[in-house]
């Protein structure tokens, strides 16, 4: 099986309703992810690109694993990802939200962060 060679990562705020957040659906940061040949610690191929690395399961396009500037997603923060097709920049649609799973991460690629223990209440 082929994996994608490229992905573009979006950040984006989780519903808020405190004044001055931003609008939901919105990305706040994005970034465009290469194949590195590698496989993360989740058993998936690792893209890295623009301060992410990511570990993607190319068959259901959910990120499994996620850093930000070497850190975890911080809490309140989802990830959506497009694939990049055929190299000319365009990427393909986001993926929809979809129900979450068990490990907060959503069927559609979407990942939510939780707080852990490392990195406490956020």
């Amino acid at each position: 099986m082929s994996h994608p060679q490229s992905y573009e990562i979006l950040l984006v705020p989780e519903f808020k309703e405190s004044a001055g957040a931003p609008t939901p659906g919105a990305a706040i940061r994005s970034a465009v992810v290469a194949a590195t040949g590698d496989t993360g610690a989740s058993g998936y191929p690792r893209y890295a690109g623009d301060g992410m690395e990511a570990d993607i399961d190319p068959a259901t396009h959910t990120v499994e694993a996620l850093l930000v500037d070497g850190a975890e997603l911080d809490y309140g923060l989802t990830v959506r990802i497009a694939e990049r097709r055929g190299g000319t920049g365009e990427a393909g649609t986001a993926t929809e939200p979809a129900g979450e799973s068990e490990a907060g991460e959503s069927e559609a690629g979407e990942r939510t962060a939780e707080p852990t223990e490392e990195t406490g209440d956020r």
